[in-house]
């Protein structure tokens, strides 16, 4: 038959063999570990960071194959639409921005940032989490979470954050206008702590971009992927994603990918 079809005899019984191409058979390993990384992430990871780790272990696709094989194999980032409570009608006083949009630092305990953000429940309706980020590490160094959204709530993620960072005068701690961080006792807890406080502008939240990004991330990679039958539920789950995640494994392209908690560790050895 290859006399007749004037076929080499190498040709025609190299044919049952099928060999892949080195190119799938990459892309396959690849996939494999995609995979993996994304599972591990509880879907968390988009193609940019799962790049980031695939070339941190040896792997050497670009950042568009990892998008394509990604997008042929339907596998994506958590997005979930965010929540938008409705915004207050009342006066508000305008207060003293510090911060003026400089998210800039040079270590840790410099610049803080606070907000607090709605969290949906069954059986105990809307309970609230007040959140202190560390600008420099964007580490979530302290937190409160509550079924009324009270001034004791901030005063308790303020009082958290103060015990475990021990920071030095002069630190600056920004906020929106909420009523709050407006209050008697928050402002006289921050001079008594010898913070300054500074305020966001009235409709501006970009002022105070950074927490509202964290709390964006933690309603679409934690929040909106879960039903949470009640405030205890979401309490431990809070606790969880925060603790175990956000803070000690999840890594930030703006921090150079590492996590927080080691970008602080790296601050304090330089300091000792």
């Amino acid at each position: 038959m290859c006399e007749v079809l004037k076929v080499p005899r190498s040709t025609y019984y190299q044919s049952f063999r099928k060999v892949k191409p080195s190119y799938t058979i990459e892309n396959e390993a690849i996939l494999a570990r995609i995979k993996i990384i994304h599972a591990e992430s509880k879907g968390r990871y988009g193609a940019p960071k799962i790049h980031y780790l695939l070339t941190q272990e040896g792997f050497t696709a670009s950042l568009n194959r990892v998008q394509r094989i990604m997008k042929e194999a339907e596998i994506r980032s958590t997005i979930v639409k965010k929540y938008r409570p409705t915004s207050t009608t009342g006066q508000v006083e305008e207060r003293e921005n510090l911060l003026e949009q400089d998210f800039e630092t040079m270590t840790i305990n410099e610049k803080w940032v606070a907000d607090i953000t709605y969290i949906n429940t069954l059986r105990d309706g809307w309970c609230y989490l007040a959140s202190v980020l560390d600008l420099h590490t964007k580490k979530i160094i302290g937190y409160s979470f509550s079924t009324s959204m009270t001034t004791e709530l901030v005063l308790q993620a303020l009082s958290n954050a103060i015990a475990v960072q021990q920071p030095d005068e002069g630190l600056i701690l920004h906020t929106d206008l909420g009523s709050q961080y407006t209050s008697e006792d928050f402002e006289k807890a921050l001079a008594d702590a010898k913070i300054k406080q500074s305020f966001s502008r009235k409709g501006c939240p970009y002022d105070n971009a950074c927490i509202e990004s964290f709390h964006a991330t933690l309603k679409k990679e934690e929040v909106y992927q879960t039903t949470y039958i009640d405030f205890e539920t979401a309490r431990m789950a809070l606790f969880s994603y925060i603790e175990s995640w956000y803070n000690r494994r999840r890594i930030h392209g703006a921090i150079d990918y590492l996590t927080p908690q080691q970008l602080e560790d790296s601050c304090r050895k330089e300091v000792a």
